[in-house]
Parts: C-alpha cells; structure tokens; sequence
C-alpha cells in the first residue's frame, strides 16, 4: 500500500509540472549566427544561459569524443519542469553555431563571452526577462566569469563543476593521476609551463596523444587560459553565486569548489556527494565505472543539482541583476 502511495504521489507531482516547450533560438555572432535551444519560462520564472563545457561539446553536453550523456538537455528539462526557463547554446564554429566563425579553434575566452553577451540580449528579447542567469558548466564557468566582468541584466552566477585553481595546476594534476601517463608526462609538464609563459610549444616529437592535446591550433586559446586565476576572479563578482561540486568527479574535484568558495565566502558552496562530471550520481570513482555513466543518457541528471539550482535563482535575491 505504502508503495502504490509514493506512485500515486509521483503520478500528482508530475501532473502538476507546468508543461514546456523547447524551440530554436539565435543570437548574433561574429560572422553568421549562433544557435541554441530555448525552454521558456513559466510566468514570473527566471532564465538560466547554460555556458558549455571544453571541446566540440555541444548544447545538449555531448562530444563526439564519447560524451553522448546529454546532462544540459537533461537539467534544462528537470529545470523546466518545475516552471524555470533555460537557453542551451552551440558554441562560435561548431555544430548549429558553424557560420560564426570560420576557424572554431581561434578563440579567446573574451570572444566566447562576446558571444554570451549576445545570447544575454537574446534570451531577455525572448522571454522578456529583467536578468538572466548565467550557469558555467566545467570551463564554461571560466567563460562565465570572463563573461560577467562586462555583462549586464545578470541575475547571477551558477559554477558547476567549474575550475577553482589556475588550469595549469589542474592539467597537471589530471595527468598525473593516471598512471599510464608516466613516460609522456616530461613533455606534458615542459609543454604546460612554457604555456603558462605565453610561449608556443613545438609538438613534432612529443606522442600523439600530447601532440593532439597541445596542438598547434589550439594554443593561443591554451595560452589565454591558462593564464587565468578563477578564484581571482570570481573575487571581483558582486552578484549572486552558486557554486555546485560533485565529490565523484575525476576531473574537476572538490578543491576546485573549494577554491571558488574561498574566494567568494559569500557565495552559497553545495557538494553533491555522488554526482560526477557529467552532472550524474554514481556509485563509485573507480574509473572506468564512473565514466561509464559518459555515455549514458538514460541515467537522470543528479537530483541534488536541481534542487540547488532550483532553490537558488528562485530566491527574491536572484531577481534584482540590472
């Protein structure tokens, strides 16, 4: 009996989620448009930019290198569900965003804020939001922050599993944990410090998979990110801020959350104990467990991220960005 109670619950809950859409939406960029997808705000609700992660990832999380979880189209409908409006973008040069730019790798972390504050103007245009909220994902929250030193109509920043340390320390750290990496970390190492210097790094003789990780192309954009402290600069964000770490995370971890959090005390810190770097509860940081949940999108987005997303940008303080 008490099992058919909670179903009949589950039932009326769901029955009573507002309904929700989602449709094309475009902002300017800098050579053709930038494409996204829109879920419209209920009446009074706010709206959340989703800022995309590393790589070719795409507005709904998936990269043609495995990550086929969709953990932001997940987290826009569960977000949507409960009334809360979301734009989930393609990034300048890749997928519905191609025409943007001719060369997707000559970027900067400025010119993908350029493109938030486009997107900023077209998600208010569209929904007729005083402010909207900004959500880094990874390092989209690098983007987020670069992004809200010249933005306006901000509600407020949400950093999700966002770097908290200088990405040298990161890169580092992350190569170091596996061992197998061993015999490739000399040139990796050599190749992350004279990065940092603002120096080009000449792959020719370095292992394939170093010469695709430093390639040539991308190196202006390592060079701008790693020069970055992000706990410096959240520490000049006078906005509201959430910052959300999962603890089974392998590649962003909770010294990054720590990080962040100490350089913002203000800002509300939530650790979600079981949710990994695509946004999903798993069981165990074993690797190859814990990654299997990268390509699985029938997994739910971590129900402890939204609640905390939920919680915060509905709170009274999360409607006065001008």
């Amino acid at each position: 009996m008490k099992a058919h109670l909670v179903s009949l619950a589950g039932m009326l809950l769901a029955a009573a989620s507002p309904a929700f859409g989602q449709e094309p939406l475009t902002a300017a960029g800098p050579q053709g448009v930038l494409a996204g997808t829109l879920v419209r705000p209920a009446e009074g609700q706010p709206v959340i930019l989703m800022i995309p992660g590393s790589g070719p990832t795409d507005r709904d999380g998936n990269n043609p290198a495995g990550v086929t979880a969709a953990p932001y189209r997940l987290l826009a409908e569960a977000l949507g569900a409960r009334g809360i409006g979301t734009v989930r973008i393609d990034k300048r040069g890749m997928f519905g965003s191609k025409a943007a730019v001719a060369d997707a790798n000559a970027v900067t972390l400025d010119a993908y804020a350029t493109d938030v504050l486009a997107w900023i103007d077209a998600t208010r245009d569209a929904t007729g939001a005083q402010c909207v909220w900004l959500l880094g994902h990874s390092e989209g929250g690098l983007v987020a922050l670069v992004a809200a030193e010249k933005a306006r109509h901000l509600c407020g920043l949400i950093l999700v599993a966002a770097p908290g340390r200088p990405m040298g320390t990161i890169l580092r750290e992350q190569l170091s944990a596996n061992p197998a990496n061993a015999p490739l970390l000399p040139d990796a190492m050599s190749a992350i410090e004279r990065l940092e210097k603002g120096e080009r790094v000449d792959v020719g003789a370095m292992h394939p998979a170093l010469q695709g990780l430093f390639a040539p192309a991308v190196q202006g954009y390592l060079i701008d990110m790693l020069s970055r402290d992000p706990a410096t600069l959240l520490a000049g964000v006078d906005l509201p801020v959430l910052i959300v770490q999962g603890d089974r995370d392998l590649q962003i971890t909770v010294a990054d959350g720590e990080a962040l959090h100490a350089g913002k005390a203000s800002a509300t810190y939530v650790v979600a104990p079981a949710m990994n770097h695509v946004l999903k509860n798993v069981t165990s940081n074993e690797p190859a467990a814990n990654y299997a949940a990268y390509a699985d999108p029938s997994l739910p987005i971590a129900p402890e991220l939204v609640e905390a997303i939920a919680s915060f940008v509905s709170a009274p303080a999360g409607r006065k960005g001008e």
